[in-house]
This record gives structure tokens, C-alpha cells and sequence, in this order.
């Protein structure tokens, strides 16, 4: 396998966006991922089942049950001339959309990471990597971006300041609830247990290099309609995270112990048992002014257990792709005029109202 396509494919993440991609271009791949991700679902399926009997009053007739077989043979003859930059966009979209680290990974995401719909899936992954629509994926952090406040242009927000303290209160808070998880919580990672999952700070200024785009690549969204974006500019020691390797070598360097606090939802996520760590993000500003996660690096990467050392791992969650954090006090909002963005009902599309 072509080492692009092996990055691609080794992400759940990128996994789902080539299955989302073969998806969108074949109904009947459709139906069929729906059905065998329905039986792989941890719970999702019996609630849409249940749902169907009440609605309807009776008992529906049993639907097609399409062979995992008969899915990887749809994907592997799947004609890949319809590929568009607006697809492959939109797959991505639902990618992120379908994220989840506080609970076991949705059904479509097990049936992607299966052997017998992995190897069928390169086949769509050759073409995804060839595609103009990821020419940006590998972008490093550019001077010019965007920071986003999910408000209306009625109600401005300054951009946040003062990231060292937010850092300080951040660091204090996780050291605290771990301290507290330890002594609360069971060790057993099947134990119902849920807190923080994310592995990054919130309170800083958090960017992206591309709008609209940025708007609709949001992990855990909260489904907002209406979107300030703020011109940002900044440079200076901004560190990029494109392989396992990156991510590694930042929580080698900078290490925050988090097994107690994150033992059960990243166990249920990745379904591995151990000690977990991620960056001290405080102690990361001493050295870097801003981390940036490539699209590629997000899809390779988010939401999988990355081997830190021989006991400890780390997973990247709650991170957006293509974004940047800034860890300390070298952004700034520039000349450009804000921009104001809604999101009509019921539609993905965003549409600028003022600020061209």
C-alpha cells in the first residue's frame, strides 16, 4: 500500500471520510454500510429499530442484510471519475461530524476499521490523495487566519488574551481532577464513568486558515447558525503536527499524567487499557507559541491510541483539523474586516451576510 494511502487509511478518521466519500458516490454503498453499521453500532441500532416498530405501529418487515463481502466487492468496483473537491469536502465534513471520544465508536466507524473493508477502501483512498480538494491537507499554519466566535455580529467578542494564565488554570484544573479521579474512580475502564475526554486546552485563541470551510470542521459541534470569523495574523515558533511521530515527541517532551481522568472514555473510544498522558500545554508554551494540526495529521491521527512510550499512550481528541492553538501572546486581529456568517435551517452550506 502506497505510504499515503497506509496514513490515510490508519486514522479512524480517515478511514470514515474514504467510506463517507464511496458512500456519496454509490447508493447502493449506502444502504449497505448502513445496515452492517447498524449491526456493529454499540446501541445506536436497537434505537432505530425500536423507533421504526413504534412509529409505524407494526412490525416492519426485516431489511436487506447485504454481506460485508458484498460491500468490500461495491467499494472495490466503485468508478472514482464522479470524485469532486465539493465530495470529498463533504465527506470530510461528515468525518468530524461522526467523531465521538467519550463513547464507543459509531458503527460505521467498526466497519471501516475491519480488515475485509480497510483494504477495499484503498481504492478510494488512491484517488482521495491525488484529489486538488486535499492540496491544503499538509499546509503548515499560515501567517494570515481565522479565529471563529460562534456569536452574532451584534455581540462582539474580543479575541481572548492573557493565554498564560489560561494555561496556569488549565494545568491546575487537570493536576486537581486527577488527583480527584484517582481517589473517586474504579481502575476498571469498563466501569460507567465519564469526564473530561479532549486532549487540548479551551480558552485560547484557536484558528483556522480556511473560510467557510473551518465553520463546518468542528468536533462535537453544538450546531451553531450563526458564525463571527475574526482575521488573526501571527507567526514565530509554531510547531506542526503531521505524523505519530510529532504528537510523540510533544508528549515525550511535556508530559501531563491523565489516566484517571481519561481511563474510561478513551478506553471505550480505543478499547485499550493503560496509562495515558498529553502535552502539559503550559509547559509547551515555554518552547512553542502556537501547535498546528494538519488535516492530514487530523484524519491519520484523531481519535486512535498513539504510543507515547512502553507504558503510556495519548490519544488527539476535541482537536479541530487544519487548526492552530496559540499558546501564547503573539496573535493578533488584524486590519480585515470581521465577517459575519449564517447557516440557514436545515442546510450545511454557510453564507457570508457582511464583512467581503
Amino acid at each position: 500500500m502506497e505510504p499515503d494511502v497506509e496514513q490515510l487509511l490508519s486514522g479512524p478518521r480517515g478511514r470514515r471520510l474514504c467510506l463517507e466519500l464511496a458512500m456519496e458516490l454509490d447508493q447502493d454503498i449506502r444502504i449497505a454500510a448502513f445496515h452492517l453499521g447498524y449491526n456493529l453500532d454499540s446501541g445506536a441500532g436497537k434505537s432505530r429499530r425500536m423507533l421504526t416498530m413504534v412509529s409505524s405501529g407494526e412490525t416492519p418487515p426485516p431489511p436487506p442484510e447485504p454481506t460485508v463481502n458484498e460491500l468490500a466487492a461495491l467499494i472495490t468496483s466503485l468508478d472514482l471519475k464522479g470524485i469532486t473537491n465539493a465530495l470529498v469536502q463533504r465527506a470530510l465534513q461528515r468525518s468530524v461530524d461522526t467523531a465521538r471520544y467519550w463513547q464507543e465508536p459509531d458503527g460505521e466507524d467498526v466497519l471501516a476499521a475491519t480488515d475485509a473493508i480497510t483494504e477495499p477502501l484503498a481504492h478510494v483512498a488512491r484517488s482521495v490523495v491525488g484529489s486538488p480538494a486535499t492540496a491544503s491537507w499538509d499546509q503548515k499554519a499560515q501567517p494570515a487566519q481565522w479565529a471563529i466566535d460562534w456569536g452574532s455580529a451584534n455581540d462582539p467578542t474580543p479575541l481572548p488574551r492573557n493565554p498564560q494564565h489560561t494555561l496556569a488554570e488549565w494545568a491546575r484544573k487537570e493536576r486537581g481532577m486527577e488527583i480527584r479521579a484517582a481517589k473517586e474512580r474504579p481502575q476498571d475502564p469498563h466501569a460507567n464513568f465519564s469526564g473530561e475526554w479532549w486532549s487540548i486546552p479551551h480558552g485560547l485563541i484557536q484558528t483556522v486558515a480556511r473560510i467557510p470551510e473551518g465553520l463546518s470542521l468542528v468536533e462535537d459541534s453544538l450546531g451553531w447558525a450563526e458564525a463571527t470569523t475574526i482575521p488573526v495574523s501571527g507567526t514565530d515558533r509554531i510547531l506542526e503536527i503531521r505524523t505519530e511521530e510529532d504528537w510523540t515527541k510533544l508528549c515525550r517532551a511535556f508530559p501531563l499524567e491523565v489516566s484517571a481522568s481519561r481511563r474510561h472514555d478513551w478506553f471505550r473510544t480505543t478499547g485499550r487499557h493503560g496509562r495515558w498522558v498529553i502535552p502539559d500545554w503550559e509547559q509547551a508554551a515555554t518552547e512553542w507559541d502556537a501547535v498546528h494540526l494538519t488535516v492530514a495529521g487530523y484524519l491519520s491521527l484523531a481519535g486512535r491510541a498513539i504510543r507515547v512510550s512502553e507504558h503510556t499512550a495519548s490519544v488527539i481528541a476535541g482537536w479541530d483539523p487544519g487548526s492552530t492553538i496559540w499558546l501564547t501572546d503573539v496573535a493578533r486581529e488584524s486590519e480585515l474586516p470581521r465577517q459575519h456568517w449564517h447557516r440557514p435551517h436545515n442546510d450545511e452550506q454557510w453564507e457570508l451576510v457582511s464583512g467581503a
